[in-house]
């Protein structure tokens, strides 16, 4: 029997926790989360990224945060981790929403919605701003409790039940796999999380190595 990798883990939201929890689910491997440090955004993560990297040499860490207007996801990892990246922590940046990264199993989202999957980008990544896509997407559906649960109400920039309806999406329909075929910045963190290695001395504690 293979023994579980322990991890924390630390996102921006609700939404980002269920998709980062599905790709940890469905990597083929064992993994054990621990503690899911949340916040509301990106602010939270950079202001508490070096405390994140430090922790990583006694527990890893898997770490999930939006590019948003940034330039690209090495220069973000770069200008974050001025010090250099503990091998022990999992930085993955969606491109530029993890919102793209619901989108990107185009045929499981029409579904839940009740759309045409013509409807629904095939290169999310590509998208300026996902969320709003999204949003627009929920607004065609016929189904009156989607649309409820997700377009805004005026004076927000969400419905009132986005999270936790979305998450349910991912939880019960959406493949990481499926998805990874039309998001590369997807496709980059399965496969980082699907191949990981902590590095553990013999009795189990993390090794001081970066």
């Amino acid at each position: 029997m293979v023994d579980p990798i322990p991890v924390h883990l630390a996102v921006e939201d609700e939404l980002s926790e269920t998709v980062l929890r599905a790709i940890l689910d469905q990597s083929g491997r064992v993994y054990s989360v621990g503690t899911c440090f949340r916040r509301r955004g990106s602010g939270y993560l950079r202001k508490r990224i070096g405390g994140f990297n430090s922790a990583a040499k006694h527990t890893p860490f898997v770490l999930l945060t939006d590019l948003d207007d940034a330039e690209c996801a090495p220069k973000l990892v770069e200008e974050w981790l001025t010090r250099g990246k503990h091998h022990n922590l999992i930085f993955r940046v969606a491109i530029r929403e993890v919102e793209a990264w619901v989108l990107a199993h185009r045929s499981a989202f029409a579904s839940f919605l009740g759309i045409s999957q013509e409807k629904v980008p095939e290169t999310p990544d590509e998208l300026a701003n996902p969320k709003m896509e999204l949003i627009g997407l929920a607004g065609r559906s016929r189904r009156t409790a989607l649309r409820k649960a997700i377009v805004p109400r005026p004076g927000s920039k969400k419905g009132p039940d986005y999270n936790a309806t979305l998450s349910a999406f991912i939880e019960s329909d959406w493949n990481m796999n499926e998805a990874a075929k039309r998001s590369p910045s997807l496709r980059r963190a399965c496969e980082a999380i699907a191949s990981f290695e902590p590095i553990l001395t013999e009795n189990g504690a993390i090794n001081d190595r970066k």
